[in-house]
Order: structure tokens, then sequence, then C-alpha cells
């Protein structure tokens, strides 16, 4: 992975200058510490922060085709590069560099835009096309490299972190209410929206192309699956979807390990990573190291089945331990990376993970998210199927009780131990035909915590938009419909960036995710729902497949969704100083987005430890993270500005750019 910048004048004006992409590039040089490069010519100006994983001696970009008419800066992996290497040299191509990002751009001389469809693997991407006079920006299949852009005074700004666009003249961060209102219900603002005005994202599975100044974005991907009338009649013996599954995962998986540098994995001690992790094992001979956190809090620790399959496969295995208190520590750092309010802390003991894998030597790791999404491995899905059987007779006593099977921890649901419960999960429960139906109950808990809003900004949010949805979505089952939803907001926005993308290239490390291969998502969507969700049994093909390469007992395992503590990180034993800061009063009123009452009611109920319910939790998460937002980003950016960084370029590339041109340090 890398990090890429550049500024592209929309009508002709003045040449881009090197300070402005030297400025851009200094922000993003914790994504890329190996080395940088910069193209300057006339009104293009592109720069790019190298993680060398392929071709470490030859792979400097920004990289040109055969005549330097058209270049690119490239952040990601191609994992069919070298097949699609060995077509376009048949067609005559020429190679300077045996990199996946030569491959794309000979690739995109090729077959153009469409050069997108040939490609599997996660990037995000810019190309001048100097004799067309273009720019093409794209982003992968499902989000799991960012690409985010702004226009200002006649200029495309854009980047693979939003603060290298602060870093251009003319931009500044400011917090746009309606993405904080879309935050504070789905976790995360819904592309091409971030939490900041007039900076957006290319959503994925799209391209954006500037012809003539105007820059026009396109999908070239979509999430699709059958229509329900008529699965049956399609549907195969379950060997032959077994034995297709397997084959698409350990090619998946084998494909991701092509690299110049080792390639480790992630080991949570859950079935997905547990289950990519064995096939590294038995179907490579690759030397493997694993690594796990783990919690001082029993209630979150899963380090005995991580240590169980760290065994089992005799890896060297390498635990990070975090305290509660850890986390409340590296919040201020987490929110830097992330760039948006969150409502969970789960992203900051990746953040620690990520940390351990680097200290380690290792650049790449191999992990399991996408599984819960395309295998439907999630409660949600399972609370939607409870609640629709429930929806039949409303009335029925026994059936709510279900809930009890996916929720253990909450208490009784009989209707004499938990009435608010159950009125908790009776919400719109015969709305069965509502698009959103899976995750109505989800999304309506979150909107609780809007009540903290500060009165300024309720006044001015509109409705939330209706799900922009596919068409024939209505005609999915209804658990395809569920997990489409999931795919498509909670999955790119949340999981893949917070917990993701930021955590590990914040340390410079790459995720590698063999269930988001395209191949695979095109399986998993076209799979009778009983093969994902078998009765209550999440991830039915998985487990049936993993039984034959784990311990029973990792394959039986009760799904444990990842979590990590909230309140208790920020206020136990004491508040740092920034919590203090930050939540008080005064700094509460003097950025105007929450109520100051509101916020000092929730913090005394914490500190003289009354119960705190999961809304209070996800408060206290939005609230402090918001706030640390805007101190990071709106108001004292400047100072966050990696200045040792930037004068260390400025001084490496001199006076390289006097009339234009390529450089790498």
């Amino acid at each position: 992975m890398c990090g890429l910048v550049g500024v592209y004048n929309l009508e002709p004006d003045e040449p881009i200058s090197l300070d402005i992409i030297l400025a851009m590039l200094a922000q993003v040089s914790h994504r890329g510490p190996d080395e940088s490069g910069v193209y300057l010519d006339g009104r293009i100006g592109l720069g790019h922060a190298r993680l060398s994983i392929i071709d470490l001696a030859g792979g400097q970009q920004p990289i040109s085709n055969e005549d330097g008419s058209r270049w690119i800066v490239y952040n990601g992996e191609i994992f069919n590069y070298p097949e699609l290497q060995a077509m376009l040299l048949r067609r005559g191509h020429q190679f300077a560099t045996q990199t996946d990002t030569e491959v794309v751009l000979h690739l995109y001389e090729e077959l153009g835009p469409d050069c997108l469809q040939a490609l599997n693997g996660q990037f995000a991407f810019a190309i001048w096309d100097g004799p067309a006079n273009r720019l093409f920006l794209a982003r992968d299949r499902v989000g799991i490299r960012p690409l985010f852009y702004t226009a200002v005074q006649n200029r495309l700004v854009f980047a693979s972190e939003m603060k290298a666009i602060f870093a251009a003249p003319s931009v500044r961060a400011a917090i746009d209410p309606v993405a904080l209102d879309q935050i504070f219900t789905y976790w995360s603002p819904r592309a091409p929206f971030t939490i900041f005005k007039d900076v957006y994202q290319v959503p994925p599975g799209h391209y954006m192309l500037v012809e003539n100044g105007v820059p026009r974005i396109q999908p070239y991907w979509q999430l699709s699956f059958p229509e329900e009338a008529g699965c049956k009649e399609r549907e195969r013996p379950f060997v032959d979807y077994l034995a297709e599954f397997q084959d698409l995962l350990i090619d998946a998986t084998r494909i991701r390990l092509r690299a110049d540098v080792p390639v480790g994995a992630y080991l949570s001690g859950g079935l997905d990573s547990s289950t990519t992790t064995a096939v590294i094992r038995r179907y490579t001979t690759n030397h493997l190291a694993t690594f796990s956190v783990a919690f001082d809090n029993p209630a979150y620790d899963e380090s005995v089945y991580q240590q169980r399959m760290a065994s089992f496969l005799g890896t060297d295995h390498a635990v990070t331990r975090i305290a509660d208190a850890d986390i409340g520590e590296l919040f201020p750092e987490v929110i830097w990376h992330t760039e948006t309010p969150i409502l969970r802390t789960a992203p900051a003991p990746l953040y620690r993970l990520a940390a351990l894998v680097r200290e380690h030597g290792y650049k790449v790791v191999v992990t399991g998210e996408g599984a819960d999404e395309f295998l439907a491995g999630y409660n949600i899905f399972k609370e939607a199927m409870v609640r629709r059987f429930w929806a039949r007779q409303p009335d029925s006593e026994l059936r709510p009780l279900l809930l009890n099977r996916l929720y253990p921890y909450i208490g009784n649901l009989s209707l004499s131990g938990g009435a608010s419960l159950m009125a908790f999960f009776r919400r719109n429960l015969t709305d069965v035909t509502a698009p959103d139906y899976s995750h109505q109950v989800r999304w309506q808990n979150t909107a609780r915590i809007k009540r903290f809003f500060a009165a300024e900004v309720t006044a001015v949010l509109p409705p939330l938009e209706p799900l922009s949805l596919p068409s024939g979505f209505g005609r999915w089952h209804p658990l395809h419909r569920a997990q489409y939803l999931e795919a498509t907001i909670f999955l790119p926005q949340y999981l893949l960036s917070s917990q993701g993308d930021r955590m590990s290239m914040a340390h410079a490390v790459e995720g590698r995710y063999p269930f988001l291969d395209h191949r695979l998502i095109d399986f998993c969507n076209h799979l009778p729902p009983r093969l994902k969700l078998f009765g209550l049994q999440e991830k039915f093909l998985l487990k049936k497949l993993a039984q034959a390469w784990l311990p029973g007992d990792i394959c039986r395992r009760t799904k444990q969704p990842y979590r990590a503590p909230i309140h208790r990180s920020f206020f136990f034993p004491a508040p740092p100083d920034y919590v203090r800061e930050l939540l008080s009063p005064e700094k509460i009123k003097s950025v105007g987005l929450f109520r100051e009452t509101a916020v000092s009611r929730l913090l005394q109920k914490i500190e003289h430890g009354l119960p705190i319910s999961e809304t209070d939790d996800m408060a206290v998460a939005g609230i402090l993270s918001t706030q640390l937002v805007h101190h990071l980003f709106v108001e004292n950016y400047r100072l966050r500005g990696n200045v040792p960084a930037q004068n260390h370029l400025k001084r490496c590339f001199g006076a390289a750019f006097a009339s234009g041109g390529m450089y790498h340090v």
C-alpha cells in the first residue's frame, strides 16, 4: 500500500507548484515511508509515498508508459498482475518494471476505463493521460482503499487521505452536520459524503473521468443478487458448492501472498482468520507469522482461542496486550488517522496490533474481513430472520424468545422479565416490506444518541435521504437485501476504513482480504440463502469447509463480535487531560455541535458509577471523537502537519522541477 496525492487544474492556469504537492505528500508519508516521487506537467501534479512490496528496487512511482505520455500514481495491489502482464507483453507493451502498478497503466492504454473489469485487487489510483488531456481516478470494487477529492478555485485536489487535501491552498476543514447526522445513524457517512463539507470520496466500484475540465463519476461494478423467485430451480448438489467454494478460497488466499516481502496473518481466534491462516499453512510453503491482540479485560479477550490456533498451526505467534486505559491514551492518534467520528473504540486495539506487525519487520498481513458480510455471519442477519418469523404472529410470546439465542448476555426476553427489550425488538415489527427492515432496529437505536445534538445542529438537518438501492432490490431474498445494506454501508465506510486501512496504514502495514476477492463475493451472493444462514447457524458453508482444516472447538464456537471497552477507556482510573478539556462545558459550547448540559449529565452518570447502556457508550465515543475531529482538523490542523517530512522532501527534490518533470527520492 501507499499514499497518493494530486492537483489538476480544471481550466488552463498557472502550473501546479512543487510546494503544493510536497505539502500534501508529507501528510501521507506514514502510508509510504520507503520512498517518494513527484510528477509535474503544467496543469497536473502527482505525488506518491511508497510502501515497497513488489519490485523493491525498480517500482518507484510515479510510473510512465514507454514514451512518457501517460503517468500513474497508485495505492494498492493487483493480485492477478502476472497473468495480465503476460497478456500485455503478447500485445506488444514494453515494461520497465515488474510492478503491478505498471500493469494497470498499460492495461488502461489497452482498454481505457474498461481496464477495471480485468483487475482482481484492492486499489485506488490516478492516471494522467497526456495525449487525451484526461485524468482518470478509480477505486476498487468494495472500497478497501480510500480516495478523496474536492474542487476549489478551479482545481481538483485528490488524495488517499483527507489530511493531505487540507494541505492544499484554500482548502479548509469544516464539519458537515448532514454527514454527522448520517454517522450518528449508520455509523458512517454515506458515500460519496465525508464528515467534512465539500470533501467527497470516490465511491467503491466507481471511477472519475475528468475531460475538458468536467469531472464525471461512473459506476463500473455493484453488488448483485439473484431474484428470489426461481432460485430453488437453479440449486446444485451441496458437494458442488463446497468444492467450488474451496477452490475459490484457496486461490484467493494464494494470490494474496504474492509479494517480494514476507506476508504474515492476523489471528483473532475466530473462524474467518483461522480459516485463511489454515489455508496458508496447508496449501503454501510460506513461513507463517501470526499476530493477535489480547485484552486485559476478560469480557473482550479471545486470546485462549488465538493461542489454540497458533499452536495447532505451528505459527510464530506474537501478541500485543491492551488495557482499557490504553485505548483512551491511543484515541487521539486513532482519530487523526480515521479522520472521522466513530461510535466505537474498536479501531484502537487494531492500531496497536499494526504497530506490533511493523515492529516484527512485516509490511503485509492476510486477514479475514468480508466473511461475515458475504456469508451472513453477523447477528443482525439472524435477528432480522427471527423478527420476520415473529411478525407472522406478532402476539406470540414464544417466537421472540428465539432472540435469547442471539443475545444471551442481555437477559431474559420474556414478557415478564424483559418488557423494555421486547418493546425494543418489536419496533416496526410487521413492516416487513420496508427495504431497510433488517437494519431498522440498529439504526433507530444508534439514532437515539442524536438527542445530544445542539439545537442549532438539529435546526439545519433535513430528513435523512432515502437509501439509493439497485433496481430489483425488492425481488431479492430478505437475507440478500440485508447483506446488501451491510456490505455497502457498514463494510466500506467503517470496517474497511476506520478499522481497516486507516489503522494498518498508520504503521505502513498492508491488509489483504481473501474473502473480498470479487470472484468469491459473486459466488457467495449466488449461494442459496440456507447455505449461508442455516436456521440460526451462521456461515454454514464456511463451517462445513473449515471442519477439515480447524479444531472442532474453533469451528463450533459461537461468534463473538469484535468489540472494545468504551467509557471505561476514558474515565477509569481517571480521564486523560484531553478528555477533560474536549468534554468540558466550555469546549462543548464553543464547538457548537452538542448540548453541553446533556453531555455533562452523561459524564456525571459515568463518574457516579451508574449503569451505562450501549447507547450511552456510543454517545461517549461519538461525542468525544467528533470533538477530536474538530480539534485536530478544523481548529488545529496546521499544527499537525508533518513539517519535518515536508522539509525533508523539499531538500531532496530541490530544484529538480524548475521546468516540470519527475523525480524520486
